[in-house]
Order: C-alpha cells, then structure tokens, then sequence
C-alpha cells in the first residue's frame, strides 16, 4: 500500500525504512529537507493515490495540531489519519471529531520500540473505528515484530495513546527500581563488581528483562555511570498517568514516587538518575547531559 508519513526523526525516520522493507511505497515529509522525499505536505498528499493514509510523527501538542489542522484542509471523505506520536488522549478524541466532519478518518496509534524499532519491530496500541484501523493494518503489520503479539487494537479513539501512556508510566517505575538497586549495590564496600551482578540477573531470575539488558549495556560503557549527570528528564507521559489515576481514584504509588523522584533529579547530582538517564538513552536514544 501507499502511506504518507509526517515527521522522519529518531523514530518516523527508521519507520519510514521498516515499512519500505515490507514492500510498501512511503512518501515522507520532514522540515529537515535532507529527510524528506517531498517539501510540502501538499505535495505529500498529492503523490498518494485515494483513498490515501497519512501517518503523523510529530512532536504532541502544537506540532500536532497544526499538521492535523493542514491536513484537514488538504484531504478528501475517505482518507485516513495516523497520529503515532505521543499525543495526549484527550488531544485524539477532538482530532477525530474536527477530521470526522469533513469525512476523514482518524486513528490513533501509541509506539514503543525507540531506537530498537528498525530491527526489532515496534510495539503497537492503536484506537479508532474498525473501518479506519482496517485501512492502516498493512502498516500495522509491517511495523510489529515478528509473531502473533506486538500489537493491539486497544479500543475506540484514545485509547491507543491511552494504553502508551500507562505502559510509559509502568516504564517508569520499572527503571526507578532498576536505578534504586544499582546505587544501593554501588554504596556498600562488600560488592566489589556491581555490573556482574547486574550481568549475573540476566539469565535465570524473575527480574531480568530488556530493560535490564539495557542497563548492562549502559555499565560496560561507563561501568560507574561517571559520564553522567544525575538528571532525567520526563516525557509528559507519566505526568499523564498521574493524573488519570487522579481522577479515576486509582492508586499509583510506584509510578507516582518514580515521577516524583524524576523531579528530585532536578535538584541535585542524583546516582539514581544517572541509571534512568543511562536506560533511557540505551532504548530511545535520548539525550543525557555529561558531567
């Protein structure tokens, strides 16, 4: 099939490659012109036979909103709208219903795979109405890894980036515990190898995972994580999920103490952060801030 895709960074960028891998045509548009195959989204729409499917991987809020707005005006009844950023729930529901006026679908699709994704597939939570879903499937199963998992039709508009943000919020508190335990095993004089013992949980125990393999990865380049500075920054996501449990009286303590303590990293040199900072550039290639 025929996709147009919106926004080639760290992520639309190596999307746009998987896809092409599967045998589709992607049509991709960036502001960096060095990325794109066309300047203007107009152009986009108009190397794309109808009914057409543009997929969005721009920044959430603004950058969202005014590629939408453009799109809009640009699209015809029929065509279909992807936003696979990391838009808020909220933002989905309102996109749907100014595109559903003028006949266009809308989508939309929580990612996770970060820098992984090329290779290893992306996991996939989308919502929207089986109609339109059903005309970005072949994108969907071109983007997933391989196998019968990876990717979910979550349930109606929202509920994709509904799903990304609890799995972003569970993230987090997973590499809070992870960071926790690599400063405490860092404290004491009796451990003499701190990364073996990281290394030694990767096979067999009931808490290893990719996140630790990760973690791994982060010491055998900087085995005391003395490159970093203890800072980590949050994506907005965990924010988010806070506030949904808030007002579906939902207790959250894990996550809500990891988003907390992500602030806490704000205010001083924390080790703790620099295990977060290290994970979170291992998966998703964000940036850290060296010493």
């Amino acid at each position: 099939m025929e996709l147009g895709l919106v926004g080639l960074g760290k992520m639309g960028g190596n999307m746009r490659e998987r896809i092409r891998r599967a045998g589709h045509t992607v049509v991709g548009y960036d502001r960096n012109p060095d990325l794109a195959d066309v300047h203007t989204l107009e152009e986009l729409v108009g190397k794309l036979s109808g009914p057409r499917v543009v997929w969005v991987m721009v920044p959430a809020g603004a950058p969202t909103q005014s590629t939408i707005d453009e799109l809009a005006d640009l699209l015809e009844p029929g065509d279909v709208v992807v936003d696979g950023g990391n838009s808020r729930w909220t933002d989905d529901e309102r996109h749907a219903e100014e595109l559903a006026a003028k006949g266009i679908g809308f989508v939309d699709c929580g990612v996770s795979g970060g820098v992984w994704g090329l290779e290893n597939g992306y996991a996939l939570m989308y919502g929207g109405e089986a109609e339109h879903v059903e005309k970005v499937r072949p994108v969907f199963e071109a983007l997933k890894p391989e196998g019968d998992f990876g990717a979910v039709h979550a349930g109606r508009v929202g509920a994709g980036h509904f799903a990304k943000m609890v799995h972003n919020g569970i993230e987090y508190a997973m590499m809070q515990a992870y960071a926790e335990g690599w400063e405490l095993l860092e404290k004491v004089d009796s451990v003499t190898d701190v990364r073996e013992v990281f290394r030694s949980w990767q096979e067999g125990t009931v808490i290893r995972s990719w996140l630790l393999d990760l973690a791994v990865n982060a010491l055998d380049g900087d085995e005391h994580l003395d490159q970093l500075k203890g800072y980590a920054q949050d994506s907005g996501e965990g924010r988010w999920t806070v506030e949904a449990a808030i007002d579906n009286a939902v207790p959250l303590p894990a996550i809500t103490a990891s988003l907390f303590a992500r602030f806490a990293s704000r205010q001083e040199d924390s080790p703790q952060m620099k295990m977060i900072a290290a994970l979170r550039n291992q998966f998703g290639g964000h940036a850290v801030e060296a010493k």
